[in-house]
């Protein structure tokens, strides 16, 4: 893939996120590369996986990262809900900060394959907090992009966990 790779947002609502981006890899390699869990910091911006249970494959798996720029940090945990390789994982967060389920699909497509990330998220302190989430998202939105757009070079290029 030449340049970086275009990053399509598919949201069906403004507390859910779904964005989109191609990877001219096979499914396998791209399904590989997104549930390399332990290296998901070498492309998702402020994230560092500190852990995971049953090493984050299959239902009852689970996943724990820190995500956050600078002194603004926070746990993200995560279970495992479905596992169907190559071409899903389904998750239910279960933080403080972050609730709500999330998806990392992989779709065949000619030429490579689709990555597809999704978040629906249980915003807490009602009004407020989609409030306050509609100030942020922006921001989330383009971090989110930039690490989409850095796995599709990254799972290019993958050959596996190191």
């Amino acid at each position: 893939m030449t340049g970086p790779a275009p990053v399509r947002d598919t949201s069906p609502a403004p507390e859910e996120i779904t964005l989109e981006v191609d990877v001219a890899a096979p499914v396998e390699r791209t399904w590989a590369a997104a549930t390399d869990w332990d290296h998901q910091g070498d492309w998702m911006l402020g994230t560092l996986v500190q852990g995971t249970a049953q090493g984050g494959r299959g239902v009852g798996g689970g996943i724990r990262a820190v995500t956050g720029i600078g002194p603004v940090r926070f746990v993200d945990t995560m279970e495992i809900t479905a596992w169907t390789p190559p071409h899903g994982a389904y998750v239910r967060h279960t933080g403080r900060v972050v609730r709500g389920t999330g998806a990392f699909e992989v779709r065949a497509r000619p030429g490579g394959s689709t990555f597809v990330w999704s978040e629906k998220l249980d915003l807490p302190l009602g009004a407020l907090g989609r409030l306050g989430f509609r100030l942020v998202r922006p921001a989330f939105l383009w971090g989110l992009r930039r690490s989409l757009r850095s796995f599709a070079g990254w799972a290019e290029r993958h050959t596996g966990p190191r």
